[in-house]
C-alpha cells in the first residue's frame, strides 16, 4: 500500500470522501447503531460460516501458544475473546465503540473465571498497553474500519513480546467464479438485510463498500511484513471470501 493509498483509505467512508477527521466518528456511529443486531446480521450474511472462520483463528492461536495474555482488538461483541478465554487465555476485548463493549460485557458467558476476561474501550491506533507486554493480538473483521491501518499494525507489533503471535481475520478477494456472484449478492442482499434486521441499510452499505475497498489478502500480508512482523502467512477461507493472516513478532 503506497502513501497515497494510506491517505485515500484514511479519508474514505466506504465510497465517500469524508476526510480523516470525520471518518472515525462516522464509523463509530455505524457500529453504535448496529451493535445490538450485530451477531444476528453476521450469521445471516455468512450463513453462520463466520463462526467457523473465527474457530480456525482461535485454534491456530491455541496451537502456537499454550497460555498468556491476549488482546482481541476491535473485539466487538466478544465471540473471539470468549472462545479464547474458554481455552484458558487471559483476554481483553478492546474496542473503540462503547456500545460494542457494553454488548460484549452483557453477553459474557457463565463459567469463565472473572480474571480471564476484561473489557477495554481503546483505539487500535493507540493501544493502552506497554511495549512488549502481551503474548498475542487478534483482530477479526475490524482492521479495515480503522482510519490508519499502518498505525494499527505498528501498535500490534509494539505491544507484543518477542515470540508474540498476531492473527488477523478479514474479508479477502474470492477467486473466480465465486467473485462475481459474491460481489453482486453483497451489494444488493446485505443492505436489504441490514434494513430489515438492524433497521439500517446505510450502515451495511458502508460495510459492503469498506470490504470492496480494503486491500486484497496478499497486499495486506505485505503490509503486515512492513510493520515488522516475521513468518507472515495467508490462509484463504471459503475460496478467499475471507483470509486469515498470521505472523510472529521475533
Amino acid at each position: 500500500m503506497t502513501t497515497d493509498d494510506y491517505h485515500d483509505h484514511a479519508g474514505r467512508f466506504g465510497e465517500e470522501h469524508v476526510g480523516e477527521s470525520r471518518k472515525e466518528e462516522m464509523v463509530g456511529a455505524v457500529f453504535g447503531e448496529v451493535a445490538q443486531a450485530y451477531d444476528v446480521m453476521n450469521d445471516l450474511m455468512s450463513a453462520g460460516i463466520h463462526r467457523l472462520w473465527k474457530r480456525e483463528m482461535v485454534t491456530l492461536l491455541a496451537r502456537d501458544l499454550s497460555c498468556g495474555h491476549i488482546i482481541d482488538v476491535a473485539g466487538g461483541t466478544g465471540d473471539v475473546a470468549f472462545a479464547l478465554a474458554r481455552r484458558g487465555f487471559r483476554v481483553d476485548v478492546v474496542d473503540i465503540n462503547r456500545a460494542m463493549i457494553d454488548v460484549s460485557r452483557s453477553r459474557r458467558p457463565a463459567g469463565i473465571p472473572s480474571g480471564l476476561l476484561a473489557f477495554v474501550c481503546g483505539r487500535a491506533e493507540a493501544l493502552p498497553y506497554g511495549d512488549r507486554s502481551l503474548d498475542g493480538c487478534t483482530n477479526a473483521f475490524g482492521i479495515r474500519n480503522v482510519t490508519h491501518i499502518d498505525q494499527a499494525l505498528a501498535e500490534a507489533f509494539r505491544v507484543l513480546r518477542p515470540g508474540g503471535r498476531f492473527l488477523c481475520l478479514e474479508f479477502g478477494r474470492p477467486a473466480r467464479p465465486i467473485a462475481g456472484l459474491y460481489h453482486r449478492a453483497s451489494r444488493t442482499v446485505i443492505p436489504r438485510l441490514g434494513a430489515l434486521v438492524a433497521g439500517s441499510a446505510g450502515s451495511y452499505r458502508y460495510l459492503v463498500e469498506s470490504i470492496a475497498r480494503f486491500p486484497d489478502q496478499y497486499r495486506f500480508a505485505a503490509m503486515v511484513r512492513e510493520a515488522g512482523f516475521s513468518h507472515v502467512a495467508t490462509r484463504n477461507l471459503s475460496g478467499g471470501i475471507a483470509a486469515l493472516t498470521t505472523a510472529w513478532r521475533l
